[in-house]
């Protein structure tokens, strides 16, 4: 499946949970002595990964929260790493939980973002690192953050994961303008964050998306 130059269909809300949702069950599969191996090509854990992933979401759900969302800044929580090179997150789920816990973590930061997605007007802009971005750009960035970490978190387990082509094309249509077009989408979006080669096309050592909304509303601020 290649994708379209027609008009580009929206990435929602539904887009975002059912990545979620694909994400979880995926992990559900694995087995409980495996969360402590690495997480693919990252430096972390499987179980740092999950939470990181968490903290994603979160983060931008928050970033989307306020009535007058920051422009020059995120939200200001306080980012921790539990340990020296780990992930600096809010967001630590309770080893005691176990993997069952971890996950209901990853589904209840997912919905917080789901929740702001459908709930926020189009036209408000928060901050991100690579530029301000909309609902839409925050729905997109989240299923990205989704769906490549559980690429990563599925070479660790030894599971395997092969998202819907569908919503890897809309997301990178979204995030990803000037990525190959006639190439699939799945192995598009690896290639796109640095994960794979694509003919043609080696692997990239940096990476960035571009979270600009389709459009600026005229005349109109948050």
């Amino acid at each position: 499946m290649t994708r379209s130059p027609a008009e580009p269909l929206p990435v929602t809300a539904d887009d975002l949970e059912h990545a979620v949702r694909l994400a979880v069950t995926t992990l559900r599969e694995a087995p409980p002595a495996a969360w402590d191996g690495r997480a693919g090509s990252l430096e972390w854990d499987c179980w740092e990964t999950v939470e990181h992933l968490s903290d994603d979401l979160f983060a931008y759900a928050a970033q989307l929260g306020p009535q007058t969302p920051p422009m020059d800044g995120e939200v200001p929580f306080v980012w921790h790493s539990r340990r020296p090179g780990g992930p600096a997150n809010v967001v630590h789920a309770d080893r005691a939980a176990g993997p069952a816990g971890l996950l209901q973590v990853l589904e209840a930061s997912g919905a917080l973002l789901v929740a702001m997605v459908r709930t926020t007007p189009s036209r408000v802009r928060a901050h991100h690192v690579f530029g301000a971005s909309d609902p839409e750009g925050f729905a997109a960035m989240g299923i990205v953050e989704t769906l490549v970490h559980t690429h990563d978190l599925a070479e660790g387990l030894g599971l395997g994961w092969e998202p819907p082509a569908g919503l890897c094309s809309r997301v990178l249509t979204r995030l990803f303008p000037d990525a190959p077009s006639a190439t699939d989408p799945w192995p598009t979006l690896l290639w796109a964050t640095g994960r794979a080669e694509l003919p043609g096309h080696p692997r990239l050592t940096t990476w960035r998306w571009h979270g600009t909304p389709r459009s600026q509303p005229a005349g109109r601020h948050t």
